[in-house]
């Protein structure tokens, strides 16, 4: 069995599979991408926020301990938020219509790419079949995203001067939420995993996250290849 730190380092090595080198983030950060790019990102990005809750519900149905089903259901509330119209995926829609994209056409999911359906619907299978722990682990791409959050933020209001600072109120939350989770989140990994066996599948459980999240945005980078 590894010990903790290098069970944590073995995690963190993964951070070079982020979505945060891919190409097509290279290019949003840029200011290379047009208007036409920058919603088929969103309206493909809608259909992960909006599987988020449900991939969290997933873990909460296979966790046994009600102090970590408690802490737990703070996520999907934070994301469906405690009444309508609040929470992260209310924040993600208003940033579609600020894109140019109707509400409508972003719920009814007419722009969403099949190999993002099949990679985001692929994560959401993987939470429901796993132990909740490894689960967990999968969502341990917390670590890397606070840092592009705030890089992004800054980025698209220089390049894209259409876009407001409160259409971008997903990411300017997310930040410190994402901080917090991601502390909480490895500190779950690291108390419960506690076999060499269930750190390996740790491990392979975050890089199998970081490979869906680079297939999205290849997928969305080739769907978008014409409207450059």
């Amino acid at each position: 069995m590894l010990g903790r730190d290098e069970f944590l380092g073995a995690l963190q090595a993964l951070e070079g599979r982020y979505w945060g080198t891919h190409p097509f983030h290279e290019r949003m950060h840029a200011g290379a991408l047009t208007p036409a790019e920058l919603r088929t990102w969103a309206a493909n990005r809608w259909y992960y926020q909006a599987a988020l809750p449900r991939k969290d519900a997933a873990i909460i149905s296979n966790c046994p301990l009600p102090d970590v089903r408690r802490v737990w259901l703070e996520r999907i509330v934070y994301h469906d938020g405690a009444k309508e119209g609040e929470g992260g995926r209310e924040d993600w829609l208003r940033l579609c219509e600020a894109l140019g994209l109707d509400r409508a056409e972003v719920l009814d999911e007419r722009h969403v790419l099949p190999p993002v359906r099949f990679a985001v619907d692929a994560y959401v299978t993987f939470a429901r079949t796993q132990p909740w722990v490894i689960a967990v682990a999968s969502g341990l791409t917390e670590m890397f995203a606070g840092h592009l959050m705030r890089r992004r933020v800054v980025d698209v209001l220089a390049h894209y001067p259409w876009i407001a600072p409160q259409d971008l109120a997903y990411f300017t939350t997310r930040v410190e939420a994402v901080s917090g989770e991601g502390v909480q989140t490895v500190e779950l990994v690291l108390e419960h995993c506690r076999t060499r066996a269930e750190q390996d599948a740790a491990v392979a459980a975050l890089a199998f996250k970081c490979d869906v999240l680079w297939s999205m945005l290849s997928a969305i980078a080739g769907g978008t290849a014409g409207n450059r």
